[in-house]
């Protein structure tokens, strides 16, 4: 296993962020009409589950504040995926897209949940 010095030394960070940069790079053909509605509501949600998850990193003393931050990180997950859905739905991204995109999300979720479960380990 290696060290962790870092939040951007976890695995699940890493992934969050990767995934943060599709949808970053997807969101761009969307048409301008969503520009500040879907579009901008997917980049924060993405955007929003490695920020949590760098909040929660940095509370790590609290168990409480930490567990909250995961969560939080969490239901940014959860929303993003919602706004995926929404994309499809609208015809701006092909089925093939969203379901790659699920699935680098549910390796996230994985990964949350088991930080979730077991949070007690990763505080001081």
């Amino acid at each position: 296993m290696n060290k962790v010095y870092s939040v951007r030394d976890l695995d699940v960070y890493k992934a969050a962020f990767s995934l943060q940069q599709e949808i970053f790079l997807i969101s761009k053909s969307f048409p301008k009409e969503e520009t500040y509605s879907l579009t901008d509501q997917i980049r924060r949600s993405s955007r929003s589950i490695g920020a949590n998850l760098s909040e929660a990193w940095a509370k790590r003393k609290y168990p409480a504040h930490f567990l909250s931050k995961l969560t939080d990180s969490d239901g940014e997950l959860q929303e993003t995926l919602h706004w995926l859905a929404s994309a499809e739905a609208c015809e701006y991204i092909h089925p093939e897209q969203l379901n790659h995109l699920q699935h680098k999300a549910e390796i996230v979720g994985k990964q949350l949940g088991s930080m979730i479960n077991r949070y007690e380990s990763f505080c001081f």
